[in-house]
């Protein structure tokens, strides 16, 4: 790095320390990050002060070639635009390189989705040890709840270990949910699911004592709640036992299985956005690998040209 380059660097770390108060870690982060994009322009002999659009483009697709995960490649990328937005401020250079840098993509990755088997594996043992008697009855009871209300409308963990105790006494087969930012929603309940909801009530307002709690699962958590990873623990261990993975199974997967198993059997994808309390379609279109799996089977199933192709003559 040129005296020139490594003065400005300097210059830069000092505004982040004296005007921001970063901490010692983070300037030595963008040190690391400045000092190993000059040595790339090095190459390409151009200065760190003097770097065009062009050639931090040029960095980050190198950084991709060097097998940089596209969240790393973002980090470097706002050391970059934090660094040239300096120099253009202090008018040491008349403009900013990075103002129209596309940011790296991230992939998205597909959610772990149980199969319909699998779910109903889990669901039959939980039932099954529901009915055995003894001690622990009353958490098995409980368990089964949590799982059947969990398959049967997609909610998010934290609003169903967190669900009032009044909703044992709403009539009907909805389950008002409130989610993100206090919303409302309406989420229909299976029959099984209502049958558990009934049963588990019964246990829980024997106890004299979960019976005072405004909670429809009680805890003597800080919350007054049972912790969503208690439910979790839980639940990883009745995989374990129904003979699957603990790794593949989770109140989040769950979710992911509702939704994928609805979008596999005919639901709109706006109708699953609703269930899943999705404030954006976006946030539900990761979904559509099912879709397009459902719409590939129609098509070669029903298409008249795909059955001409099956039956040539």
């Amino acid at each position: 790095m040129s005296d020139l380059s490594s003065a400005r660097v300097e210059a830069f770390l000092e505004m982040l320390s004296a005007e921001r108060g970063a901490a010692e870690n983070t300037l030595l982060s963008y040190q690391r990050d400045l000092d190993d994009l000059s040595d790339f322009l090095s190459g390409r002999k151009v200065s760190l002060g003097l770097a065009t659009r062009e050639d931090l483009s040029a960095y980050l697709s190198d950084l991709s070639k060097r097998g940089f995960m596209p969240t790393s490649q973002a980090r470097r990328l706002s050391a970059m635009r934090q660094f040239y937005k300096f120099l253009y401020a202090e008018g040491l250079r008349g403009d900013d390189p990075t103002a129209i840098l596309d940011a790296p993509k991230k992939s998205r990755t597909l959610p772990k989705v149980l199969t319909v088997e699998d779910v109903t594996g889990l669901l039959s043992l939980a039932e099954a040890e529901a009915n055995l008697e003894g001690p622990d009855q009353a958490t098995r009871i409980r368990r089964l709840a949590l799982l059947e209300l969990l398959y049967a409308t997609g909610m998010r963990v934290s609003e169903l270990v967190s669900l009032p105790v009044k909703v044992l006494s709403q009539e009907g087969r909805f389950l008002l949910v409130r989610g993100k930012g206090n919303k409302e929603r309406l989420v229909p309940l299976s029959r099984t699911a209502i049958e558990a909801l009934v049963r588990y009530g019964a246990v829980r307002n024997a106890d004299p004592i979960q019976a005072q709690s405004p909670f429809l699962f009680p805890s003597a958590s800080k919350e007054g709640y049972l912790p969503r990873q208690v439910f979790a623990r839980e639940l990883k261990d009745l995989a374990i036992r129904a003979g699957l993975s603990a790794d593949a199974v989770s109140p989040h997967v769950l979710r992911h299985a509702f939704a994928s198993h609805l979008l596999g059997n005919g639901a709109d994808l706006r109708a699953v956005q609703e269930l899943l309390g999705h404030s954006d379609i976006s946030t539900t279109q990761i979904y559509t690998h099912v879709l397009d799996e459902r719409l590939q089977h129609l098509v070669h199933t029903h298409h008249p040209l795909a059955k001409q192709a099956k039956n040539p003559d």
